[in-house]
């Protein structure tokens, strides 16, 4: 297996993984939205895609996109989106993929990854906790919906 960032020739591994992924949070398939949707994010370099390929399967992806605190003066990366494919489960892809983040965050000098998860992926969340990544309890998570 080999983990790299994505770039524009994954484009159609990718977006199948990206469609997979929408799908599993109940959204309808729409392959050429999610092609257009990952194609525009790597043209416009606004996130970084990180990928898990075996030969020619495309069997998982992170997408971190950057944000900035204030307070620190420095980087952040949300792990916004993180996806294996249904067939390659309980294969270590995740724990690769967050590896990956990790590597990457270090070398780009980011203070922190964040991610959230639903309250009811408890696979996530031992995954997650195993990799030192802590609960905030500090503060309260608000969304204004404007759709």
């Amino acid at each position: 297996m080999e983990t790299f960032q994505a770039a524009i020739e994954d484009l159609e591994g990718v977006s199948k993984l990206f469609n997979s992924y929408r799908m599993f949070y109940e959204k309808p398939s729409d392959l050429e939205g999610a092609a257009k949707y990952i194609k525009e994010r790597m043209e416009k370099e606004e996130s970084v895609i990180l990928v898990v390929k075996n030969d020619q399967k495309y069997l998982g992806f992170a997408q971190l996109y950057p944000v900035f605190s204030s307070i620190s003066m420095k980087k952040s990366w949300i792990l916004n989106d993180m996806f294996v494919d249904l067939e390659a489960r309980k294969l270590g892809i995740g724990q690769l993929l967050l590896n990956q983040a990790k590597d990457f965050a270090v070398k780009t000098g980011a203070k922190s990854i964040v991610l959230e998860t639903a309250p009811d992926n408890y696979a996530a969340q031992k995954l997650y906790e195993k990799n030192g990544y802590e609960r905030d309890t500090q503060f309260f998570h608000y969304e204004l919906s404007l759709m």
